[in-house]
């Protein structure tokens, strides 16, 4: 896999995303039976000022987000709740499937507010954009309900309770 991670907030290393990224995208790719070593990804670990700037620019909303993601082909169903296609290689034999961006701040303080240990609540974010770069979505309701049972199943597989179900704080379910 060409993983290409940039650590633009060095609180990430003490944070040891580079490892749970890892974990996180290895599990969502091996959930689908693609190769990791196939496939091209692209990761910004940033802070709130950087992520508000690309949630600016890209969604027209001047907040901070935790995780933002570009998908580098459209993969979505037509229909609510069908399954994305999958992503093929491309003449090179890799699988390009895009960049995704995560801000320290907001991951944290989400993470706190939860009472979640931030190593769970970073995998859960990766998988969630690893996810959007394969054509998955929750802006359609039975898009969002087939999200997050794959978010759960994956999650699951890496040892880590359900996100929907324990969280009771004010961010419960709002991810992106």
């Amino acid at each position: 896999m060409t993983l290409d991670i940039s650590l633009d907030d060095s609180r990430w290393q003490d944070a040891d995303l580079i490892t749970y990224a890892e974990q996180a995208i290895h599990a969502v790719l091996g959930h689908f039976g693609l190769d990791v070593d196939d496939c091209e990804l692209s990761l910004l670990a940033c802070d709130d000022a950087r992520i508000m700037e690309l949630n600016t620019e890209f969604r027209q909303k001047a907040k901070p987000t935790n995780v933002l993601s570009w998908p580098a082909e459209d993969l979505s169903p037509e229909e609510a709740g069908d399954e994305p296609l999958l992503p093929e290689a491309d003449f090179t034999g890799e699988i390009p499937l895009g960049d995704i961006a995560i801000a320290y701040e907001t991951c944290t303080r989400e993470a706190e507010d939860a009472g979640k240990p931030l190593a769970d609540h970073l995998r859960h974010l990766i998988v969630h954009g690893v996810l959007h770069l394969l054509g998955y979505d929750h802006i359609r309701d039975p898009d969002a309900t087939l999200m997050e049972r794959l978010e759960v199943q994956i999650l699951g597989k890496m040892g880590i309770d359900d996100p929907y179900t324990l969280d009771d704080s004010p961010n419960q379910g709002r991810i992106g």
